[in-house]
């Protein structure tokens, strides 16, 4: 059974193993983000550990800073972030405290979210926000899937993102055509490389299964191409500015929240 305790050695020595590459690269882009990375795994590692209570509380933290960054990228009003940030936390908070509740708790969200440009009366742009409103609860509201799924969340979170790391530096090395107009860094090559120690990642966690295989191997690639299709349609590169070597928090979990979507349409 996959606990905390036992992917903890994992992580400590796969992020040691890490340091000691960027080091030989001598690549500032890359020393930067494992700087953010030895400061991220051990907090996320922490969170876990705690068990639900603590996997509730950086699932709504996480869903907080996401709704900032997607409010600016879909340039919402402030009330309209104000009341997505409120449903998404709804719906994490009663999935730790009331699971059964949580249809309702989405259902009471898009209400509310549907709500704040009706009373506003906007009709201008009253239809733009509240399917934007609508998109960010249903994207952003899978983070509360990491409160019952435990360890299984974090080993997700790891393999989606070795898959991440493994898919960019092998398209690079082995070309081949683009993965879609979308994202055109990305290549077949890489997304099947991604896909095979992303996979492989689960098994050496111990949290391998048909299920989490696919929702890493398809699911993490959707993730991300989706978040390129909004931030290519806002027209800007990346979705924050304050996640050293990221960009923002959106652009690290995208990956993440495809995956667990994928796991939540299978399991």
């Amino acid at each position: 059974m996959t606990t905390v305790g036992s992917l903890a050695p994992w992580l400590g020595g796969a992020l040691a193993l890490a340091g000691a590459g960027v080091v030989a690269s001598r690549r500032r882009e890359l020393m930067i983000r494992w700087c953010a990375w030895a400061v991220g795994v051990p907090l996320i590692t922490g969170a876990f550990w705690l068990g639900r209570p603590g996997a509730a509380v950086l699932a709504a933290a996480a869903g907080l800073i996401a709704v900032l960054e997607f409010g600016g990228l879909m340039r919402l009003p402030r009330p309209d972030r104000a009341v997505l940030a409120a449903a998404v936390t709804g719906v994490v908070l009663t999935t730790w405290l009331a699971p059964h509740g949580t249809p309702r708790a989405v259902g009471a969200g898009a209400l509310a979210v549907a709500a704040v440009p009706l009373l506003a009366g906007d009709a201008a742009h009253g239809l733009r926000r509240v399917g934007a409103g609508l998109l960010g609860l249903v994207w952003l509201g899978v983070l509360a899937a990491l409160v019952p799924l435990g360890a299984t969340g974090l080993a997700l979170f790891v393999a989606v993102s070795v898959a991440d790391i493994t898919a960019y530096f092998a398209g690079r090395r082995l070309g081949g055509p683009f993965l879609s107009p979308l994202s055109p860094a990305k290549r077949w090559s890489g997304t099947l490389a991604g896909a095979v120690t992303g996979v492989a990642t689960l098994a050496v966690l111990g949290a391998a299964s048909w299920p989490t295989a696919v929702a890493v191997a398809l699911g993490g690639p959707a993730g991300d191409l989706f978040e390129s299709m909004v931030k290519r349609g806002s027209d800007v590169k990346d979705a924050g500015s304050w996640l050293p070597g990221s960009g923002g928090l959106l652009d690290r979990v995208d990956s993440l929240l495809g995956a667990l979507a994928v796991l939540l349409l299978l399991g």
